[in-house]
């Protein structure tokens, strides 16, 4: 059953959130109540989730329905999710949870965390249509194993959201279904294709949530909407369950409202999975312990730390107010102890066009199988040319058929080495040179996108704009490299500013340094609360 949602009412009147306890264990592993003496813990609703269940502050049914009355006064000003599960079937859930801590059961690090998933990622308890029309109704026979991992450690999925169609757009316009606005300002985009998980953390709707990232599609919204997005190392997460646009480059990220959170996140999610070949045997770091309280941080915690600011993210076609959020952030890093200069990346341009070429020929690929015989809704034909031809020309959207063409044209005879084969070269050269980056750098940083978060409708027919959006996030994707992207700055624009994210790139599986030096500078940062209007007034400061 799909939650019927309410008429908007004034935003004004949303109710405040049940108060989170500022006491906390940072050890998730427990299952007794947490004492008043436990030490105070870095901004985290996870963590602070955890110690108000377990010192029964608050019970999980009283944390669930405060979190769904928000979201439900919320959601039809924002368009975040295309499907709500039945909320007496999440009470259930949620009642379950609260027996198990009365009977002293140990519960998992997740437990009564509410996760909003990505509507690419399969869930076997609701639909599942990437935000397509050929899978429309679709409801797999599986949960992913991210969606697995984090169910089987506590979490409780309150909805699927929305997404550009396979993952293929930087605006969430490109949803078969509803248009996602931004909960910064309703009239501009969320970003994308992620754009409903980042819109639904931002508001929150929900603690923390799933998406995927292909080209920047975490990243990227992440910025636009002022929360942090976790791109992990190719291999990190298993993608089992996340429907293929790009199988090279496709990963499963993390949304959350502080670092601590997108990090327990990935920490939940990661790790080898035998259903996915190319999912890493590497061990998975303890994130966690880099958590601790800003009290306990020395006069420089990140004294030694060799920071490179790409140069080529700084120049002609970046807003001059993101550059300027940027060397802020870079003089932050200073402030802490970190040595930044600029590092030059001379082959940084050539990835959008590689990206888009090679992106475009493995969608070609992969969504062929959306032929109305094996997957996917079809269309009554008396030929099966027809009926092929009918069930995707009536499934697909625009967007998703120009990159299949795209694909298409640059694998076929004659242009393979033209194109497919020339920007896998450049994908070597890119490979290449952030190895020899990061060999005399500990981290990169950049702007997450060359502007804030634009109006609705004002790049929409213009695909090549669009596109040159992602000039800061593809690079990553082609290395196959970890990146986090956070919040550190504003722009003029809606009632309260826009945010600006900072993007930190680390070396392959180095998740836990990026973690880590996220998390201070997050901790450190002055007026670095990152609430959007339409929520403001329900959040305790």
């Amino acid at each position: 059953m799909i939650l019927t949602l309410q008429t908007p009412r004034p935003l004004s009147r949303l109710p405040r959130f049940l108060p989170f306890s500022t006491n906390a264990s940072i050890t998730l592993n427990q299952s007794q109540p947490a004492t008043s003496t436990s030490p105070s813990p870095p901004h985290s609703q996870i963590l602070s989730t955890r110690h108000s269940l377990l010192s029964r502050q608050f019970s999980a049914a009283d944390l669930l329905r405060s979190h769904l009355h928000r979201l439900n006064l919320v959601e039809p000003h924002l368009h975040s999710f295309l499907h709500l599960p039945d909320p007496s079937d999440l009470l259930a859930q949620a009642e379950s949870l609260d027996r198990r801590i009365a009977a002293g059961e140990d519960v998992g690090p997740l437990a009564g965390v509410l996760v909003a998933v990505k509507d690419n990622i399969c869930t076997s308890d609701m639909p599942s249509t990437g935000g397509s029309r050929i899978l429309e109704g679709y409801r797999p026979p599986f949960d992913a194993t991210a969606v697995k991992r984090a169910k089987g450690l506590g979490a409780i999925v309150v909805g699927k959201t929305n997404l550009d169609e396979f993952g293929m757009g930087s605006t969430t316009e490109g949803s078969a279904y509803q248009v996602t606005a931004n909960p910064w300002d309703l009239s501009r985009v969320p970003g994308g294709s992620s754009g409903g998980s980042a819109a639904a953390v931002s508001a929150r709707q929900c603690v923390v949530s799933l998406g995927s990232d292909t080209g920047g599609s975490v990243r990227q919204p992440a910025s636009f909407c002022g929360v942090v997005g976790l791109k992990p190392t190719y291999g990190r997460v298993s993608r089992f369950g996340l429907m293929a646009y790009a199988s090279s480059l496709d990963t499963v990220g993390c949304f959350g409202s502080s670092v601590a959170d997108a990090g327990i996140l990935l920490h939940a999610i990661a790790g080898h999975d035998r259903f996915d070949a190319t999912s890493s045997n590497q061990d998975v770091p303890n994130f966690l312990s880099h958590f601790v309280s800003p009290s306990s941080f020395e006069s420089k915690p990140l004294k030694g730390l060799r920071v490179g600011l790409i140069r080529e993210t700084i120049g002609d076609g970046v807003d001059a107010g993101v550059i300027s959020a940027i060397h802020s952030a870079a003089s932050h890093f200073e402030e802490l102890g970190c040595s930044v200069n600029e590092v030059s990346l001379p082959s940084f341009s050539l990835g959008l066009p590689a990206y888009y070429i090679l992106a475009s020929s493995e969608s070609s690929s992969n969504l062929s199988r959306y032929d109305g015989i094996r997957y996917g809704n079809q269309v009554y034909a008396d030929e099966l040319d027809s009926l092929y031809g009918s069930s995707r020309a009536n499934g697909f959207g625009s967007e998703v058929k120009m990159r299949i063409l795209m694909g298409t044209y640059a694998l076929s005879a004659g242009y393979y080495d033209a194109y497919y084969k020339r920007a896998q070269q450049v994908r070597t050269i890119i490979r290449n040179s952030f190895k020899e980056a990061l060999s005399q750098n500990d981290i990169l940083i950049s702007p997450a996108a060359p502007s804030a978060a634009y109006k609705i409708g004002e790049k929409k027919n213009d695909p090549l704009a669009m596109y040159a959006g992602d000039i800061m996030t593809v690079n990553v994707n082609l290395a196959g490299l970890p990146a986090l992207v956070l919040p550190c700055g504003f722009v003029e624009g809606g009632t309260a500013g826009l945010p600006i994210g900072l993007q930190m790139i680390g070396a392959a599986f180095g998740e836990e340094e990026l973690l880590r030096v996220g998390h201070v500078f997050e901790q450190t940062l002055e007026n670095g609360r990152f609430v959007p209007p339409i929520v403001s007034e329900d959040i305790a400061s």
